[in-house]
C-alpha cells in the first residue's frame, strides 16, 4: 500500500467485501464521500488492484516464525504456518476468491520476520524520546452487552425524512422531520421547546408528502406519543398510530410508499444488526460456559430441582453425578434447605459454597457433600470432612448461586416481523402449549459452578485427620434409599456438537503402559472414545498407547476378546486422575469399537445419555433462552487485534455486587473494565495469551485463581488493583499474606477465571436476519460476518471470594465486612473559602 493511502486502512478494509459486488462504486461514493475525488480514486484504484485473482505459490518457510506444512488450495500446493493458514482462509471469506489482497496479507502477518524487522526499526528510532508508558484504563474495557436485548419490529422501518406539523389537544403547532417511518408509527425530531409527555395524543399533518407525492391536503392523523429522548439541542420522539376514526386511504397509500421507496432510502436496521451481534456472543458462550444452570420448580412450599442445561463444557460435570445405575443423582447437591437458605440472602448475594466428594463401595456410589455453613455447625468434623475428602480423587467444591427467572423467559422471536417471509413467521412462533406446560411451575435458576483447584485442595489438604474417627462422616452422606428428585438433562442443539453420543457407564478397568498396571472405572464412553477415572496418579503424556482390559464387561460377553484393546491418550486432567482416551482406529481388527458397538445396539433403552432427542420438541431451546436472560457471572469475549489479544465484549446480568464494582472502577459508561486479567501495575499477567495457543477450538476452558487487591481510593489504576494469579505465589503462605495485605488496605477480592477458545460462528442461527440486511446493505451484512469471525475465545469470571477467605481460615466477621465496597475514600482537602462558599 502506498503512504498516501496509509490514511485509509479503516475504509479499505471495510471495502474489501464490496470489490466484486455491483454495488462497489456506490458503496465506496457513500463511504469515502469526505475524502477528496483525488484521493478516492486511488482508493477505487488499490481496491481493485487487490481484488484480482492471484496464482502465486506461497512457501513461509524460514520466513517466519512458525512450523510451516503443507496447506492445499483448489489446485495449489502453499506451505503455511498456523497464522498464515487463519490469515489466508480470512482473507479468503472476505474477497471471495485467492487475490492479490490475500497473497499480501498472508505474505505481511506479524510473525512474518521481515514485518519483525520494520517494527524493530520503528521502535529503536522512537525509543530514545520515549516516556514510560503507564497503563490505560481503555486499553481493557469492553462494551457491556444483554444477551436477548433488542427490539422485534412487526413491521419494516423506512429510513426517511419529510417535514411534519404536529397539533396537541390544544391545537398548537409544533413543526418536526421525521427520522424514520412505518404504517403504524414514526420516529420524528422537533425543537425541546415543547415537552411532550408518554401517551399525549397528537394529530400529525404530512406537509413534505402533500407536494411531492399527491397525498390528500391537510389530512391529519393521529398518533400517540410512546417514548421521549432529549439532549442539549433537540428531542426525539416516537409516535405509535392511532386507528380512532381509520383512515383505509391513507395506510394503503403508506404501504405503497414504503414498498416502492424502501430500496432507495433504505430499510431501518439497526436493530436487526444489534440482535445479530448479541446473538453471535450468546452463541459462543452457551457452548463453551462450565456452569451448570439447573431449573427449580416451586411446588407448594417445595423447591424442586426439575431440569438441566448440559454443553459439551460441563456435560463431564453433570455425569460426575451419575450412580452405578447411571442415575443422576445431582439433586443431592440442591437440597430443599441449602436452596431455602440461599433465598433468604440478600439478592445479589444468593450463594453458597458446598463440598463434595463420593465413596465407591461394593460396586455402588455413596456421595457426601456438606456446605460451609454445615461445616460450621459440626466443627468438630469440620477438619474431618475437609481433610479427608480433598484427599480423594472425586473431591469438588462448589459454587451455587441462585436467581429467579420466568417461563415467557423462553420467547425469543427474530429481530424482524413476520411479514418478511413464511420462513421468519415460522421461526417467531411461540413456544407450543405443551412446552409451557412443563416450564409454568419454573422459578429460580441455580447455577452451580466446579471451582475446585490444586492450591485450594492442597490447602484443604492440611488439615490432619484420623482415620478412626471416618465413620463420623456419614452424617454428611445422602442415603441411598431416599434418593432426590430426577434431573433431566437437556442441550441446546447448535451446530458444532459431538461426532457421536456419549453415554453414562460405570464399569472397572485396567489399564497397562508397558509392565505397569492402573486400575479404574470408566465415567462415559462411545464406540470412538472412554473417558477413566482412575485410582492412582497418571504420570503419563497425552498420545501415550496404552491396553484396556474390561474385567466386569468380559464377564458378561464370550463373543469379545475384552483384553489388551488398543487406545491411545488424548486428555489428562489437572490431577492425573481422570484421563481421556481414543479408540485406535487404525487397527485392523477394532473389537473394541465392535463391542460398544453391539453394546449401544442391545442396551439402547438402559444406556443414559443426554437428550437429544427431546421428550418436548423445543425444551433445550426453551432453557438456553431462559438463561441467557439470567447470566450472574461475567461473560466475557476477546479478539485478536493486530499481534494482541484485547477485550471486545462482556455480559452479564447481575451488575450491583462485589464483582460489578470492582469491573466497574474508572469504566467509561456502558462499558466494563477487564483490567484486573490483564495485568497488574508492574506487569502484564500471561494466562490469557498462553492459554489460547494452547487450547483448541470447542474444548473445556482452562480454570485459573486470581486474587485482586481493591482499594478505590486511588486515583491510578495500577495503585487501586493490584491482581495476582494464584499459581505464581511461591506459597500458601504468601497467598494468605496477600489477603492479609488486601484486607488491610481495603478489600480482598478471589475469581476463578475461566477461558476458553471459540469455535466459527453459528450463522446458520442467525441466516434469516442476515439475508434481510443483506438485501438492503450487503456491505454491512459482510462487514459484520467479518467482524464476529474476529472473536478467538471466551470465558466467565466467577466471585470465589468468601471461599477463598474460609480456605484459609478467616474470622466470619472480616469475611462479612470484606463484602461491602471499602468505604474509606479518601477526600481531597479543601480550603476555608471553599467551605465557606458552600
Amino acid at each position: 500500500m502506498s503512504l498516501d493511502l496509509e490514511a485509509y486502512h479503516e475504509i479499505i478494509e471495510q471495502l474489501k467485501p464490496m470489490i466484486h459486488e455491483p454495488e462497489f462504486r456506490q458503496v465506496l461514493n457513500q463511504v469515502a464521500a469526505d475524502i477528496p475525488k483525488q484521493n478516492r480514486f486511488l482508493l477505487k484504484m488499490e481496491l481493485i488492484r487487490l481484488g484480482r485473482p492471484c496464482d502465486r505459490i506461497i512457501d513461509l518457510r524460514g520466513e517466519v516464525d512458525g512450523k510451516c506444512r503443507h496447506y492445499k488450495h483448489q489446485e495449489q500446493e502453499h506451505f503455511l504456518d498456523d497464522l498464515a493458514i487463519d490469515t489466508f482462509e480470512k482473507q479468503l471469506r472476505i474477497f471471495g476468491e485467492y487475490t492479490i489482497g490475500v497473497f499480501e496479507a498472508v505474505t505481511s502477518t506479524q510473525n512474518n520476520y521481515n514485518v519483525i524487522h520494520k517494527e524493530e526499526q520503528k521502535a529503536s528510532k522512537s525509543k530514545k524520546n520515549a516516556k514510560p508508558i503507564l497503563p490505560l484504563v481503555e486499553h481493557f474495557q469492553a462494551p457491556l452487552i444483554t444477551f436477548g436485548n433488542f427490539a422485534q419490529r412487526a413491521e419494516e422501518r423506512m429510513n426517511f425524512s419529510v417535514n411534519i406539523e404536529m397539533f396537541t389537544d390544544l391545537n398548537k403547532s409544533i413543526k418536526a422531520t421525521t427520522i424514520d417511518v412505518s404504517v403504524n408509527g414514526l420516529k420524528v425530531k422537533a425543537h425541546k421547546e415543547h415537552l411532550f409527555k408518554p401517551k399525549e395524543r397528537v394529530s400529525v399533518q404530512f406537509c413534505g408528502l402533500e407536494t411531492d407525492y399527491g397525498l390528500e391536503k391537510r389530512l391529519k392523523v393521529s398518533y400517540e406519543v410512546s417514548s421521549i429522548s432529549r439532549n442539549d439541542f433537540d428531542q426525539r420522539i416516537t409516535l405509535r398510530r392511532l386507528f380512532d376514526p381509520p383512515n383505509p386511504t391513507f395506510d394503503r397509500f403508506f404501504e405503497n410508499f414504503i414498498q416502492g421507496n424502501k430500496r432507495r432510502y433504505k430499510v431501518n436496521l439497526e436493530n436487526t444488526l444489534t440482535a445479530i451481534q448479541n446473538k453471535t456472543y450468546e452463541q459462543y458462550y452457551i457452548p463453551n460456559f462450565s456452569s451448570i444452570p439447573i431449573f427449580i420448580a416451586q411446588e407448594g412450599s417445595k423447591y424442586v430441582p426439575k431440569y438441566a442445561l448440559a454443553n459439551d463444557s460441563n456435560r463431564e460435570e453433570i455425569q460426575y453425578w451419575a450412580n452405578e445405575l447411571l442415575e443422576l443423582r445431582i439433586g443431592y447437591l440442591l437440597t430443599e434447605a441449602r436452596i431455602q437458605q440461599a433465598l433468604l440472602l440478600p439478592k445479589g448475594r444468593q450463594e453458597i459454597f458446598v463440598f463434595v466428594f463420593n465413596n465407591i463401595k461394593n460396586d455402588k456410589v455413596h456421595f457426601y457433600s456438606a456446605s460451609h455453613q454445615e461445616l460450621d455447625a459440626q466443627p468438630d468434623l469440620k477438619n474431618l470432612f475437609l481433610g479427608y475428602g480433598s484427599r480423594k480423587a472425586s473431591w469438588r467444591v462448589y459454587k451455587l448461586q441462585f436467581t429467579e427467572m420466568d417461563p415467557q423467559q423462553s420467547y425469543k422471536p427474530l429481530s424482524i416481523g413476520n411479514s418478511i417471509n413464511d420462513t421468519v413467521k415460522r421461526q417467531n412462533q411461540k413456544p407450543s402449549p405443551r412446552l409451557m406446560s412443563r416450564l409454568k411451575d419454573l422459578g429460580y435458576i441455580a447455577v452451580v459452578t466446579n471451582i475446585t483447584d490444586p492450591a485450594g485442595t492442597e490447602q484443604y489438604q492440611a488439615h490432619k485427620i484420623k482415620r478412626e474417627e471416618l465413620n463420623k462422616l456419614k452424617v454428611f452422606g445422602h442415603p441411598r434409599n431416599k434418593p432426590p428428585a430426577m434431573v433431566d438433562a437437556y442441550r441446546f442443539k447448535y451446530f458444532n456438537q459431538r461426532r457421536e453420543t456419549r453415554f453414562l457407564l460405570n464399569t472397572p478397568v485396567q489399564i497397562k503402559i508397558g509392565s505397569q498396571i492402573i486400575n479404574g472405572h470408566t465415567e462415559d464412553f462411545s464406540t470412538l472414545g472412554l473417558k477413566i477415572e482412575l485410582d492412582s496418579h497418571f504420570n503419563q503424556v497425552e498420545e501415550t498407547k496404552v491396553v484396556l482390559s474390561f474385567p466386569k464387561l468380559q464377564a458378561v460377553t464370550k463373543k469379545y476378546n475384552l483384553t489388551a484393546l488398543p487406545y491411545v491418550v488424548k486428555k489428562i486432567s489437572r490431577d492425573h486422575h481422570v484421563i481421556h482416551l481414543q479408540n485406535m482406529l487404525m487397527e485392523e481388527k477394532n473389537t473394541a469399537r465392535a463391542f460398544f458397538e453391539a453394546l449401544i445396539k442391545g442396551n439402547r433403552s438402559k444406556l443414559k445419555a443426554y437428550r437429544d432427542e427431546e421428550e418436548v420438541s423445543g425444551i433445550g431451546e426453551a432453557l438456553r433462552n431462559i438463561y441467557a436472560d439470567n447470566v450472574l457471572n461475567v461473560a466475557y469475549f476477546l479478539r485478536k487485534d493486530s499481534i494482541d489479544i484485547i477485550p471486545d465484549a462482556a455480559a452479564t446480568f447481575s451488575m450491583d455486587n462485589r464483582l460489578s464494582n470492582l469491573l466497574n472502577f474508572q469504566a467509561q459508561p456502558e462499558q466494563i473494565n477487564l483490567y484486573p486479567l490483564f495485568r497488574n501495575a508492574s506487569s502484564r499477567h500471561d494466562f490469557i495469551s498462553p492459554s489460547i495457543s494452547k487450547t483448541k477450538p470447542n474444548e473445556k476452558p482452562k480454570m485459573e485463581e486470581l486474587f485482586v487487591a481493591f482499594d478505590p481510593s486511588k486515583e491510578q489504576i495500577g495503585q487501586a488493583i493490584h491482581s495476582q494469579f494464584s499459581h505464581k505465589f511461591s506459597s500458601q503462605q504468601a497467598r494468605k499474606d496477600f489477603i492479609h495485605q488486601a484486607l488491610r488496605n481495603g478489600q480482598f477480592i478471589a475469581l476463578k477465571v475461566f477461558l476458553a477458545r471459540t469455535g466459527r460462528p453459528d450463522i446458520e442461527h442467525m441466516r434469516s436476519e442476515l439475508k434481510y440486511i443483506s438485501i438492503y446493505a450487503v456491505h454491512k451484512a459482510k462487514l459484520l460476518e467479518e467482524q464476529l469471525w474476529n472473536v478467538i475465545a471466551m470465558g466467565d469470571i466467577v466471585d470465589v471470594t468468601d471461599e477463598v477467605l474460609q480456605r484459609y481460615e478467616f474470622q466470619q466477621g472480616l469475611i462479612l465486612e470484606n463484602q461491602l465496597t471499602p468505604a474509606h475514600h479518601k477526600t481531597k482537602k479543601v480550603g476555608i473559602e471553599q467551605l465557606l462558599s458552600t
